[in-house]
């Protein structure tokens, strides 16, 4: 038994954040199915969802968030769940985990706010009869987005056919903007919010500009409340020979000169596609994890 256990923590820690986020969807979806055999009224996972009312909202804002992680049904779940790993392959070859994260995270909240906009300000004559908004396809419509804006004439697979992001990027909008007319308008309007934060996030980035940097701090800030403090109130001070380069240490250097080789082969992707890579381009992105 202990080493089923110590196999399963090796697996947890070697995920990566993606297939960390993937693992926490379903742990979420298994409790909500636990709970629903012992709540008799209501939804298993009510404190989660994202409610329509901004009354309502306002004694749960957590649910901006904890939406993207809540699921009822399996093919609603399994869906999210498959699109989201086959992404985390595709942007954490080529991008840091934490740019990674930003978008994802940016992009549920983003939607969220467009929910709420959309039934707290806009005619109820425009909207269909809606209910609290759950899913993760929100946050995986931002990543898809991000990638189709970014790096639009790369090529992929889809089934039997090779087509470029930007060709994706158009339909998943267009799919969109029908489902407006649909039974799922709010999620749709949600998606919509996705879709703005990825395509945004994207442009703004090839100019050089990271909208997430604020984000990214605050994600900082909460990482940092869970870890706990193992250094010693006293500490040796001693001198040691500069190993600097630039006004660098040689891990900041390599790092430095790792990150502009990765920018030089996206700009690559982005003006010839993927397949334009060397095989030594592609190893190289390949062994770029962060």
């Amino acid at each position: 038994m202990t080493s089923l256990n110590q196999d399963i923590q090796e697996k947890l820690r070697n995920l990566n954040v993606l297939e960390k986020i993937i693992a926490i969807n379903v742990v979420v979806f298994l409790i909500g199915l636990v709970l629903s055999l012992i709540v008799t009224s209501g939804s298993s996972l009510y404190w989660l969802e994202l409610p329509k009312d901004l009354g309502e909202f306002i004694f749960k804002p957590w649910s901006i968030i904890t939406y993207g992680f809540t699921h009822y049904g399996l093919f609603h779940i399994l869906f999210n769940m498959l699109v989201l790993y086959y992404v985390s392959q595709m942007m954490l070859n080529l991008f840091e985990s934490k740019l990674t994260l930003k978008i994802y995270f940016l992009g549920i909240i983003l939607g969220g706010l467009f929910f709420l906009f959309a039934y707290n300000v806009l005619p109820l004559s425009f909207l269909k009869p809606a209910g609290a908004l759950v899913g993760a396809s929100v946050g995986v419509r931002a990543l898809l987005i991000f990638l189709c804006a970014y790096m639009p004439n790369t090529q992929v697979k889809l089934l039997m056919f090779n087509i470029k992001l930007w060709h994706l990027g158009v339909a998943l909008v267009g799919f969109d903007l029908i489902g407006l007319f649909g039974a799922n308008q709010g999620g749709t309007i949600a998606h919509l919010g996705g879709v703005a934060l990825g395509y945004f996030y994207a442009k703004q980035l090839i100019k050089g500009n990271d909208i997430g940097e604020g984000f990214e701090k605050l994600m900082d800030w909460v990482s940092n409340l869970f870890k706990s403090s193992n250094k010693s109130p006293l500490k040796t001070v001693h001198k040691r020979k500069s190993n600097s380069v630039a006004g660098h240490n040689k891990n900041e250097f390599k790092e430095f000169n790792k990150q502009k080789q990765i920018d030089l082969i996206l700009d690559k992707i982005s003006k010839s596609g993927y397949e334009s890579l060397t095989e030594e381009e592609k190893a190289f992105l390949f062994k770029a994890k962060d």
